[in-house]
């Protein structure tokens, strides 16, 4: 699993930069599913609640945090040399974000 994470930009990309975040993300994950990588993606809203022992409900989870979530992709890979090497060219890496990169665990 492919996790994106960057820090929330106070300024809105005008509809120009908009439509070309858009294309850069499609193009990096089409060259992923060209490989037969692909399995699934999605972004995460900016909605959310933490919920811990004994009912204990909060915002968040990024309300605390500098970074904050912004969305995942799962791809097939061997190994997570792979799927580092999948990760590469990924379009928040562009704009300062980070992509973490874990291995599934299938029980």
């Amino acid at each position: 699993m492919l996790i994106f994470r960057s820090e929330e930009r106070v300024e809105r990309p005008t509809p120009e930069e908009m439509q070309a975040q858009i294309k850069s993300w499609q193009d990096w994950i089409g060259g992923i599913a060209a490989q037969g990588k692909f399995v699934s993606t999605n972004a995460l809203g900016m909605e959310g609640r933490v919920v811990r022992a004994n009912n204990i409900i909060t915002d968040g989870p990024y309300m605390e945090l500098k970074e904050m979530v912004g969305g995942y992709t799962i791809v097939k890979a061997e190994n997570i040399d792979e799927a580092v090497k999948l990760s590469e060219g990924c379009p928040t890496l562009s704009y300062g974000g980070a992509v973490e990169v874990r291995d599934i665990m299938v029980f």
